[in-house]
């Protein structure tokens, strides 16, 4: 019975924290991130050759290793709009982004690896 219980608060505990954390960044399906890819910072949170291998046209590349040096060169007055893989880094990177004072953060739902819209990619 306690076991079942530590389970109970266990899962409850995640899923809060998944909640407090989504309160960050707004999730947007594919077609509607690509609607203002014009008039946004595009941020791909990728390692370097991730990125080389394929990005969304537009993205600039800041991997999550070096977001926290790096995130200051973004604007406060303009949305920023992130993506990853999945997007598990977007979840993380939008709550650093809060805690420094952005606020309008969207992320790609379910990262670039769904994504159907154009890629860029540099041949070598």
């Amino acid at each position: 019975m306690i076991i079942l219980l530590a389970a109970v608060i266990v899962i409850l505990l995640l899923v809060l924290n998944g909640y407090r954390n989504m309160r960050n960044v707004k999730s947007l399906p594919e077609e509607e991130f690509k609607k203002d890819l014009r008039r946004v910072q595009l941020i791909d949170l990728r390692e370097k050759e991730k990125y080389e291998h394929g990005h969304i046209m537009g993205a600039r590349n800041i991997p999550m290793m070096n977001f926290s040096m790096k995130m200051n060169s973004l604007r406060k007055d303009q949305p920023i709009y992130l993506y990853d893989h999945n997007g598990r880094l977007s979840i993380r990177a939008a709550k650093m982004l809060k805690k420094k004072g952005y606020s309008d953060i969207y992320m790609l739902k379910n990262g670039i690896s769904k994504w159907t819209g154009k890629i860029k990619s540099k041949s070598k």
